[in-house]
């Protein structure tokens, strides 16, 4: 097996045009999001190791939150998580595999995690 390392940004909230009912078509809802992406790892990270060894943290909190076309209506969170993936690939030949986690706060009731989780691996 190869050795990987996974950059994770979790738990952020992000507001999206998402949804499918009437009452959430027209307004962003609030989305809990988390985004591992694997890449494959450097040989050793020693204390001098440049950031081009890895993948700056950011580009995940970016893909998930300010690279979403303004206007841009999703009708499934699974279509929102399907766009911050192809996002990551196109942004770096390095990422093999990108796992996103969507939970809708907006349907929860009693604090449950209602939403979804995809990985999609670079074909």
């Amino acid at each position: 097996m190869a050795d990987s390392l996974i950059l994770e940004v979790a738990d952020f909230e992000v507001d999206v045009l998402t949804g499918i009912y009437s009452e959430e078509t027209g307004r962003p809802q609030p989305l809990r999001i988390t985004v591992q992406a694997k890449l494959k790892a450097a040989e050793r990270y020693l204390a001098d190791t440049p950031l081009s060894a890895s993948k700056n943290y950011m580009d995940l909190k970016f893909a998930a939150s300010e690279a979403f076309p303004p206007g841009l209506h999703f009708k499934l969170i699974e279509a929102v998580a399907d766009h911050i993936c192809e996002t990551l690939f196109l942004q770096d030949a390095r990422v093999e595999a990108v796992t996103v986690k969507i939970v809708k706060l907006a349907i929860s009731e009693n604090g449950e995690k209602i939403g979804i989780t995809l990985t999609r691996v670079r074909r």
